[in-house]
């Protein structure tokens, strides 16, 4: 699978809105064919800053990139970072999460 993982650094006027503004963005990419997961984290760190992580099937970062609600984001998203995001993308053997074995709930 093709994992990214992007930090964006919000305009602080922006940032309380950020989530409402890229929804539908996150909506319509979660439909695309493909795509496995598509999810945002705010820092704890940094307030104005957001984590996308996300993954795709081998061949579907190509179209998601090209899809008519990409362009569109990346059109309108220049107005509302503070800073050019910060990616890593990366081809990665798996097809969705895996467990982490060092930690399992206990049971009281």
């Amino acid at each position: 699978m093709i994992f990214i993982v992007v930090k964006w650094t919000i305009r602080p006027e922006r940032s309380d809105e950020w989530l409402t503004l890229v929804d539908d963005f996150t909506q319509a990419t979660r439909g695309e064919p493909g795509n496995i997961f598509f999810e945002w984290s705010k820092s704890v760190d940094n307030p104005h800053q957001f984590v996308l992580v996300e993954a795709f099937g081998d061949d579907a970062a190509g179209a998601h990139v090209n899809s008519g609600h990409f362009k569109a984001a990346m059109a309108w998203m220049p107005d509302v970072v503070a800073e050019t995001p910060e990616i890593i993308n990366m081809q990665v053997p798996g097809d969705n999460w895996s467990r982490m074995a060092e930690v399992t709930p206990s049971h009281a």
